[in-house]
């Protein structure tokens, strides 16, 4: 398993990733509904991230089974066509980095790559200046973050273009 930074030329299969991880490990939490508005809007690829040099991916020697990583941009969440997306650079002496996009394959999951991104995001993060973290969990992301540190703010309800609502937690941690 190798963990590297994610390349443009990975985006078809981030994409196909991305679709598997939300319709099976997010399917306990949200219905067939609220994850196809969400898709490729609220949950997806934002390619802005791979050309910051800010995702990270498993490789399984072929196979890429997980991704995830951390942003300087102001967008909190969403893939490249997210509506009122802000790609401002954020200030790492008053705002938040922000962590984004986590997608483990479920024959995956379980195992311990989630976190292990989140470690690498979280250090890149640190290294960059920034004191503090924040981000907008799933539901099902929720267990993961928390046993990481991070802290409930708020709960958010993101309208999806086909008039379903995406419940989602806002969560921050700060950096040691």
């Amino acid at each position: 398993m190798i963990l590297r930074l994610a390349q443009l030329e990975d985006a078809a299969a981030l994409e196909e990733l991305i679709q598997v991880s939300v319709r099976s490990l997010q399917a306990g939490d949200y219905s067939a509904a609220q994850m196809e508005g969400a898709l490729g809007t609220v949950l997806g690829l934002d390619r802005q991230l791979i050309r910051d040099g800010t995702y990270f991916v498993v490789d399984a020697e072929g196979p890429i089974v997980a991704c995830g990583g951390w942003s300087r941009r102001r967008t909190l969440f969403g893939a490249d066509r997210a509506p009122g997306k802000d790609d401002g650079w954020l200030d790492p002496a008053v705002d938040p980095a922000r962590v984004r996009a986590f997608f483990v394959h479920p024959e995956w999951a379980r195992r311990g790559l989630g976190t292990r991104i989140l470690e690498a995001a979280e250090a890149a993060a640190r290294a960059a200046g920034f004191r503090r973290l924040e981000l907008a969990a799933t539901l099902t992301g929720i267990p993961l973050y928390a046993a990481r540190g991070y802290s409930a703010i708020e709960r958010v309800e993101v309208p999806l273009p086909n008039g379903e609502i995406l419940p989602v937690v806002r969560m921050g941690k700060p950096l040691p």
